[in-house]
């Protein structure tokens, strides 16, 4: 079906309902808004997930549902696609292949209907996308576009720091002796159990940057992950701080002040470019490096896996850490 792009006057995207994944859908905003520029454009996804594009200059609206159960969930969708087919969109992007996607696609009454052709909602939509060759999950999700023209361009992922939550990390960084300091932080936690490098092995990993670096470690943790990076902090035996609570936002002022985050392969390492921090990512488990990883795409970004997961040392992530570094050090002086 070919379209008439002149025609299109309101957008509206569904995304995945997960954090990372929301993230990941603001790689190619600025490329929908360069194709339409007179269009609206609106995004929807659910509550709490809006937290990763609050404040994104490419969305005019975000569209928020809450997930319930048994009847009030009934009730909730209606009231959902309601809303959308009032709207009257003239584009429908359905990014999630699953049921809530399909269906607010077939009562949107939108007359160019966005989807994958490997979705078992295809029927529903009139414009299908195609998957392309295997990398970088954010830019996959160019594949999905080119039916409307759009083609893969370099990009970068957006988040927007608020300032309250910058002074509330400055503040912080002040009262706890890091004014003028380097740090590294790492971020043990992870809400995949089999993603997750041991709490011994980033323990050493801490005494290790403590004892033969200039870097204080700093342990991040989210709002589940405090018991993770407790008893990571117990196996340390060298001096080592745990972060404040944070929010993402204030998470992301913080890593704007780090020298670099070593995390698990998560959502975190995305939020890491979007926020302008470099990182190294301790791949375990299934995970494929090729959709997940920011190395070789993005050049402060790195990642360290073997086959053999006990060969991933705390000496062995600490050499690559050190590797990181030096490379870091000399992009610096370009």
């Amino acid at each position: 079906m070919k379209i008439n792009s002149a025609k299109i006057k309101t957008i509206l995207i569904i995304a995945p309902f997960r954090f990372g994944d929301t993230l990941l859908n603001s790689a190619y905003l600025p490329s929908v808004k360069e194709k339409f520029p007179l269009a609206k454009l609106d995004f929807l996804t659910r509550i709490p997930c809006q937290i990763m594009l609050e404040g994104n200059p490419n969305i005019d609206e975000l569209i928020l549902f809450r997930h319930k159960k048994g009847l009030a969930n009934v009730w909730r969708r209606a009231k959902l696609f309601w809303r959308v087919r009032k709207a009257k969109y003239d584009l429908v992007i359905d990014q999630t292949r699953g049921t809530t996607g399909g269906q607010i696609t077939f009562f949107s009454g939108a007359k160019y209907r966005l989807g994958y052709a490997t979705s078992r909602y295809k029927k529903v939509y009139n414009l299908l996308g195609y998957e392309g060759e295997q990398r970088y999950s954010a830019a996959m999700r160019f594949d999905l576009l080119k039916p409307l023209g759009i083609k893969e361009e370099k990009f970068n992922l957006f988040f927007k720091i608020k300032d309250e939550d910058r002074d509330y990390i400055n503040k912080w960084l002040a009262e706890n002796g890091f004014v003028n300091k380097k740090f590294i932080v790492l971020s043990p936690g992870s809400p995949v159990k089999r993603k997750m490098w041991s709490q011994e092995k980033y323990a050493k990993l801490c005494d290790l940057v403590s004892s033969k670096t200039d870097y204080m470690p700093l342990l991040l943790w989210g709002p589940s992950e405090l018991e993770t990076v407790k008893k990571v902090q117990q196996f340390i035996k060298e001096k080592v701080f745990l972060a404040p609570p944070t929010n993402f936002s204030q998470a992301g002022a913080l890593l704007e002040k780090a020298e670099m985050l070593i995390c698990n392969d998560g959502g975190i390492n995305h939020f890491s470019q979007a926020v302008g921090c470099p990182s190294l990512v301790i791949f375990m488990d299934y995970t494929k490096t090729v959709n997940w990883s920011l190395q070789g795409l993005f050049r402060h970004h790195w990642h360290i896996t073997d086959e053999d997961k006990s060969k991933l040392t705390p000496t062995r992530v600490f050499e690559k850490l050190q590797n990181c570094l030096q490379k870091l050090n000399s992009l610096a002086k370009l």
